[in-house]
């Protein structure tokens, strides 16, 4: 008998272990989104969880305006960067941050807090501000129905980061370093160690070329780069610094060149891209 009621205790117990763990899967009210973005020779990495409007006044009501806002739902939306950036001109180091706002009817407050394991914005304090932002409000249309942050506007030196939701948005900008970084490593492995790879001939004078740097020298590493292992696209490139140049015949040849490459290599692409190069130096 005893046996009997240990094993129906045992068996009881059970249950309410199962029924204790067990969980409905449902969606969740504010779904988790993560977003990486390249941003030049930095990488963005946004992590945060986006609530519905679901028929809502939002600013102003359900989120009161001159209070800190976890800025989304659920945990904090955190931003991450890997180098040392500028948010409208403002210097923030490599790291991850709680990104919290301060909505305002007309302005906001955007908060990048070093603080990034909070729930919302319990806990929350000034004291662990890394940098502070004023942004204007703007009013949109059509309405915004889930919250919604994304990266646009990207240049190889910038992003701009849109908040938008219900009928409201704004926006700042973060900007890093590009140009003395490529410099330095253009320095260092074409100048100071004298290399004599074709392909890093080949990204220098692209570097000068796109950015409208010295085209003498870009002239003189592409040639580099073309006699030493000639591509259609590397071929190309000179053409077009020759272009860039004022040698008009010499460009014209050189297209040519690489045209009957990028045919061969069956590559209609840098055909067409110069066929345009001649016609355009005609």
């Amino acid at each position: 008998m005893k046996t009997k009621k240990m094993l129906f205790l045992a068996t009881i117990l059970s249950l309410v272990q199962l029924v204790g763990f067990a969980q409905i899967n449902m969606p969740p009210a504010s779904p988790h989104s993560k977003v990486s973005q390249q941003m030049g020779l930095t990488v963005l990495h946004l992590d945060y969880s986006r609530p519905g409007k679901k028929g809502r006044e939002i600013f102003g009501e359900l989120v009161p305006f001159g209070q800190v806002w976890r800025t989304g739902a659920n945990n904090p939306t955190t931003l991450e960067f890997d180098t040392d950036v500028r948010v409208n001109g403002q210097a923030l180091p490599a790291g991850k941050y709680a990104l919290y706002t301060i909505p305002g009817k007309n302005q906001w407050t955007v908060i990048f807090s070093k603080k990034t394991e909070l729930w919302g914005a319990m806990g929350y304090s000034a004291e662990d501000d890394a940098l502070r932002i004023q942004v204007p409000a703007r009013k949109q249309k059509p309405v915004v129905e889930t919250m919604t942050i994304q990266f646009a506007e990207l240049t190889d030196t910038g992003a701009t980061v849109n908040l938008s939701w219900d009928k409201t948005q704004i926006e700042f900008r973060i900007e890093s370093e590009v140009d003395p970084i490529v410099m330095k490593q253009i320095r260092e492995l074409l100048i100071d160690q004298e290399s004599d790879n074709p392909g890093l001939y080949f990204q220098a004078a692209n570097y000068y070329f796109t950015n409208d740097k010295d085209l003498n020298t870009a002239l003189e590493w592409i040639t580099k780069s073309v006699n030493q292992d000639p591509k259609y696209y590397t071929v190309h490139l000179k053409a077009k610094i020759q272009a860039k140049l004022g040698m008009k015949t010499e460009a014209v040849e050189t297209a040519e060149r690489s045209m009957a490459m990028a045919e061969e290599a069956n590559n209609p692409d840098y055909v067409r891209l110069n066929e345009r190069l001649i016609e355009s130096l005609k």
